[in-house]
């Protein structure tokens, strides 16, 4: 299998980690993406990683509290998913540097576009932590950020859905999945595919997303090696 992405963000909800437990880490669940995330690792893939918190907290978890604290309590969430993302890929033989826009230099490198981007170039797999490190952004825009950043050639966006729908599969039978779709079509319909600023950055630095489903795995390896899973969302 020959990969058709040199370079790639790989965005995941934190949601994702706690598997069927639906809270905090579900370790075979973790195993099994990082086993995936290896096989890419070992195909020459370079791979930068954006992880949300929503296993731990999710902002609007704060009630009436103020919403920048609730935010900051999520990045934080982040940072606790990307050291057990590390601590698996480092357990399968993988080279990970963890970067966080909030610096915590005790646990993790602080973001540096120049470093990550060298740590990609030299085979590691570099995980962003603590999103983008201002609050009122989501993690999906951090990932849309990040790509940006690193020149990455596609967003792949892992949810609980196999790709995107003109309305939501799990409330409508007759939803209508899309084989491609640009991200101007994304923000016209209000699809959420990712939140407006994130697609919005998509769209104005010409970075596709593949979104697919995580339920398997090996979805990740099929997407990077040009399968047709999921919904590719890009423009022209």
């Amino acid at each position: 299998m020959q990969p058709v992405y040199k370079r790639i963000l790989l965005k995941l909800s934190g949601e994702v980690l706690a598997g069927e437990k639906g809270h905090g880490f579900d370790f075979d669940t973790i195993t099994s993406v990082c086993e995936a995330v290896k096989k890419l690792y070992d195909m020459g893939v370079q791979v930068g990683l954006v992880v949300g918190g929503g296993n731990f907290w999710r902002g609007r978890s704060g009630g009436s509290m103020d919403r920048t604290r609730a935010d900051h309590i999520g990045m934080l969430a982040t940072v606790m998913n990307s050291l057990a993302l590390q601590d698996t890929l480092e357990q399968l033989g993988v080279e990970v540097r963890v970067q966080t826009a909030i610096e915590m230099r005790q646990v993790a490198e602080p973001y540096v576009r120049a470093d990550a981007v060298r740590h990609l170039e030299k085979g590691r797999v570099v995980i962003f932590g603590a999103g983008t490190g201002n609050p009122f952004f989501s993690t999906d825009t951090c990932a849309a950020l990040r790509a940006a950043e690193i020149k990455a050639d596609v967003i792949l966006k892992a949810t609980n859905v196999d790709g995107v729908y003109d309305k939501d599969p799990n409330k409508f039978a007759d939803a209508v999945k899309f084989d491609v779709i640009t991200q101007s079509e994304v923000l016209e319909k209000d699809l959420r595919v990712m939140d407006s600023a994130a697609a919005s950055l998509c769209r104005d630095n010409n970075i596709p997303i593949l979104v697919f489903n995580l339920s398997d795995p090996e979805n990740i390896i099929r997407a990077v090696v040009g399968e047709n899973i999921g919904t590719l969302v890009k423009e022209g």
